[in-house]
This record gives C-alpha cells, sequence and structure tokens, in this order.
C-alpha cells in the first residue's frame, strides 16, 4: 500500500554547557550527561507526554563504558521515559547526533514514529577517541589510506596543502573570530536558553554546577594564536588555536511529524527539508561538507544561493574556510556561524550535531527574512554531513 511522506519538525533541542576534557565533567558519567538533556526536553515541553516518545537514538563514537550498554535504551529508562519506550546508539563519528536526527526523522516521514527524542554524547576525558578500538591492518598494509587519515589533525594539515590559499594566518583569524563572536553570542543571551545546568562533583572540590561552556577563550587574539605550536607538523598550520578542543558534553533534541506538533501544541523551530552523507579521500575528511551539501541541494532542489543561513561546524578552521571558498563565501560572512562555533564551544563528537541545529534554530528566530538554512560538518575516515532546514518564522510564507 502507497505510502505519504510526512512533514519533519524539530521542535525543541537542549545541551549541556560543554566541559573540557579533565575539566567541570571529570568525574561525572557520560551517561548521566545525556540523561539530564532528555529530562530538560520533557519539563520545557509539558505538552509532550512522555509516554507519547516512540524513540530514543543517542549516539556516541566511543561506545565503551558509560557510553556503551546500547545508552539510547538506558538513558531513556534512567531519564523516567516509560518502559514501553524503545532506545538504540548510533555511530557515525562527529556526525553521530546529525546521523541520529536524519535517521529517526526518516522514521517519522515514514510514519513508523511520531515523536522521537535523538542526540549524543562524548566524554572525551574518559573515552578518548580510539580508545579500545582494533583497526584492521589491511586498512594501512594494502594502502586504502594513508597512515595521516587515521589522525584528524593531519588529515586538517593535508587539507591545508590541498587548499593552499587558505594560510595559517587566515586559519588563526577564523578562529580568534569565532571566539569573538561566541562571546558576544553570550552577552546577548543567545545561547544560555538552550543550555541545561548540570550538578557536577569533584572528589576534592565537592559538588559544584556547570552552566557556562568551559572551553570559550574570550578575548582571543590572532597574535596570541600565532605564537602556538603545531603539533601535528614541524612548521605546520594546524593548532590547538584554530581547531575544536578534546571536549565533553551532550545534546538531545525532539522531532515530530508536523501533524504531532499541531495535535500537541508544540512549535516547531525548524522544518526539515533534506539531507545528505558522502565519502570523500579519509586523508582530507575536512573537505566531506562539500559533496554532501552538492547531493543535499539537489535532493531539495535548491542552490547554494537559496541557503542564507549556515552552522559549519568548526572541527578545525581550516575545514570551514575550504567549504567557503568551494561556494565562493567570505571567511567573515556573517550568514556562517554568527554565534560562533566549535573552535570556542568545543566538540564533543558525536553531540555536535544538535549544536548545530540549535543554533541554526536561534538564527531562523532572530531571521525571519530567511527561508532556508543548513547544518553541515566533516566526518573521520572521510565524510560528510548535510542537513538542510526551512524556517516556519519565514516572513515570505503569509504573502
Amino acid at each position: 500500500m502507497p505510502r505519504e511522506i510526512r512533514d519533519v519538525v524539530f521542535v525543541d533541542g537542549v545541551r549541556t554547557p560543554f566541559g573540557k576534557a579533565k575539566g567541570q565533567y571529570a568525574e561525572t558519567r557520560a551517561d548521566d550527561l545525556v540523561i539530564k538533556c532528555i529530562r530538560e526536553l520533557l519539563r520545557r515541553n509539558p505538552g509532550l507526554p512522555p509516554e507519547r516518545v516512540d524513540e530514543v537514538a543517542i549516539a556516541a563514537t566511543t561506545q565503551i563504558g558509560d557510553q556503551g550498554l546500547t545508552i539510547g535504551r538506558t538513558a531513556a529508562l534512567l531519564a523516567g521515559l516509560p518502559n514501553t519506550t524503545p532506545g538504540y546508539a548510533i555511530d557515525r563519528m562527529c556526525a553521530g547526533a546529525m546521523t541520529a536526527v536524519t535517521t529517526t526523522a526518516a522514521g517519522v516521514a515514514f510514519g513508523a514514529y511520531d515523536v522521537v527524542i535523538a542526540g549524543g554524547v562524548e566524554h572525551m576525558g574518559r573515552h578518548p577517541m580510539g580508545e579500545g578500538v582494533d583497526p584492521n591492518p589491511r586498512i594501512i598494509s594494502e594502502k586504502l589510506v594513508d597512515t595521516s587519515a587515521l589522525v584528524m589533525g593531519s588529515t586538517a594539515e593535508n587539507l591545508h596543502d590541498r587548499f593552499p590559499g587558505i594560510t595559517k594566518d587566515r586559519a588563526d583569524a577564523y578562529a580568534a573570530a569565532s571566539q569573538e563572536k561566541a562571546a558576544k553570542a553570550y552577552a546577548n543571551d543567545l545561547i544560555q536558553p538552550d543550555l541545561v545546568p548540570v550538578a557536577t562533583r569533584s572528589a576534592e572540590q565537592g559538588w559544584g554546577l556547570a552552566s557556562t561552556d568551559e572551553p570559550m577563550r574570550p578575548g582571543t587574539t590572532v597574535e596570541d594564536l600565532a605564537s602556538l605550536k603545531t603539533p601535528f607538523r614541524p612548521h605546520g598550520r594546524v593548532t590547538a588555536g584554530n581547531s575544536a578542543g578534546i571536549n565533553d558534553g551532550a545534546t538531545a533534541c525532539v522531532l515530530t511529524s508536523a501533524e504531532a506538533a499541531e495535535e500537541l501544541g508544540l512549535t516547531p523551530k525548524m522544518k526539515l527539508v533534506s539531507y545528505a552523507f558522502a565519502g570523500v579521500e579519509p586523508e582530507v575528511m575536512g573537505v566531506g561538507p562539500i559533496p554532501a551539501t552538492e547531493k543535499a541541494l539537489k535532493l531539495a532542489g535548491l542552490t547554494i544561493d537559496d541557503i542564507q543561513a549556515f552552522e559549519v561546524n568548526e572541527a578545525f578552521a581550516v575545514q570551514v574556510l575550504a567549504f567557503l571558498e568551494h561556494y565562493g563565501i567570505a571567511d567573515d560572512d556573517p550568514r556562517v556561524n554568527p554565534y560562533g562555533g566549535a573552535i570556542a564551544y568545543g566538540h564533543p563528537l558525536a553531540s555536535s550535531g544538535v549544536r548545530l541545529m540549535n543554533q541554526l534554530a536561534k538564527q531562523f528566530e532572530q531571521r525571519p527574512e530567511v527561508r532556508y538554512g543548513l547544518t553541515t560538518m566533516c566526518v573521520g575516515l572521510g565524510m560528510g554531513g548535510t542537513v538542510i532546514w526551512e524556517n516556519p518564522n519565514w516572513e515570505g510564507a503569509a504573502k
């Protein structure tokens, strides 16, 4: 029997403040971070009965310890959802939460679900990327990939080689601007409404409260960044200052069908238009957002000129700049990451996709003249992911 594809909407998204590895969450469990996000979503949306949540998908890159045991299911139970609510874990490295969103959204569009919760968590201080893995040696010995493909910072240096016009000076200038924009967004209270304060405990210092993003370095200048070491290559261009850090944090969001949102009295913040993932050479994984965006635009019947709001994950400054250069967009275009990005806030791998969506939803709220926006990110081992969204506040809709 034929089925109609239903519209999918992003109702709400939250995240914990992001922490430095071995920082404010050093003695906090990873699953407790995502549980806090799920509980906050239910608190913020009292019109959503817990029993109406049809699925919980939670991503983690390193699925061991307190990030293991099918974390979507265990987090759902611990967050107070009924035991009739199923859940699962998902992994696409940095695009974990993004994939949790697109996978469950596809189920909503198909009619398998009406309401889902999707998100991600990464406690990199406790579980460094690659912990416990055993890569097949043939991937190197048979020269399927260069050894640099397994070191994300080295892939960023390779990307600088491929785009020689993206100098270290440009990368540092972009990074300093990200810190400045993030500080301004905080000053204007644009980020805090979607942060979930988290109680933290230290055996030495007792109880505390994480209420702000720990990695931010307001006041960072290009001169400050110019003096930093280049750990991935002698005289290289990638530093700790023009890259995202090693971070801890969690995110979660509510997606529903348009009909379910109306039934439950929930106000959509964004409408899903299309999404796509693409593979590229693992050695230059930072170019992944380019083919992913091309695919997503084609599926949507749009061009890059139709996109007027961008949230591009800042794993490395060079990766964002390569994306912008491909599309002829200026390094300082105000449509791109206007509230700053991962260089300032942090990048707890599998959780970051929903942070991008939260910030795009804020752009849509602030800019009703914008109809379409996108969230995009590069992904380890040579991939990219892009999701295109429509602004329900678009002023042209009423014309």
